[in-house]
């Protein structure tokens, strides 16, 4: 477990880094549009590569961070986040500046996150949901700032009623949370601007 704990970060921690932040705001300012992003870590399971790559980008020892059950289950995921990116764990959803969770569909309800205040509404919790795929699962239409008309992602999985919990969010803004998809063919975003329907709304 130890060398699980140790081995997998970035190669090259300044450049790697670089590329993944750029890949996440490229992804948040033209939600809908995938960016590359493989082969920069290998952390152990369930994490996958590229929700790692996020969390060693963002998270330090100023950014709590939420585990979901399944990787909170695993001591080598654990090691490994904190020995790569140094960020303590937050005792509750309502704690967290990022959540990273390896199982979308048993995902709490992400009103339990963090919402920011009117004041400061980047008090909030981005959540970074690891999905299978961006484009196998219900065709989303995506509309909002950062999109020129509409956009199409189809993301899986995805936390129940996500389409229902997305409209409540967006409603609180400008507090809300924020979500990074991360999947094997890259990284999408879903700023909480982003209007979200289904295909048959």
């Amino acid at each position: 477990m130890e060398t699980q704990a140790i081995d997998g970060g970035f190669a090259n921690p300044v450049f790697d880094a670089q590329a993944v932040f750029r890949a996440v705001m490229d992804a948040m300012a033209r939600p809908g549009t995938i960016q590359p992003c493989d082969g920069l870590t290998v952390p152990p399971a369930p994490l996958s590569p590229v929700a790692g790559a996020v969390a060693l980008t963002f998270c330090d020892n100023d950014t709590p961070l939420w585990l979901d059950p399944a990787l909170q289950a695993s001591a080598a995921a654990k090691h490994w986040l904190g020995f790569h990116s140094g960020a303590p764990l937050a005792h509750t959803p309502a704690d967290a500046h990022f959540a990273l969770v390896s199982s979308p569909a048993e995902l709490i309800a992400l009103e339990n996150f963090a919402q920011g205040t009117q004041e400061y509404p980047d008090r909030s919790t981005t959540l970074i949901l690891q999905v299978e795929s961006l484009s196998a699962g219900e065709n989303l239409l995506l509309e909002g700032p950062g999109i020129e008309k509409a956009a199409m992602l189809a993301p899986t999985p995805l936390p129940r009623h996500f389409v229902e919990q997305w409209k409540q969010n967006r409603a609180r803004f400008p507090r809300g949370v924020d979500v990074i998809l991360a999947a094997p063919e890259g990284i999408a975003c879903l700023p909480r601007t982003t209007r979200i329907k289904t295909m048959e709304a």
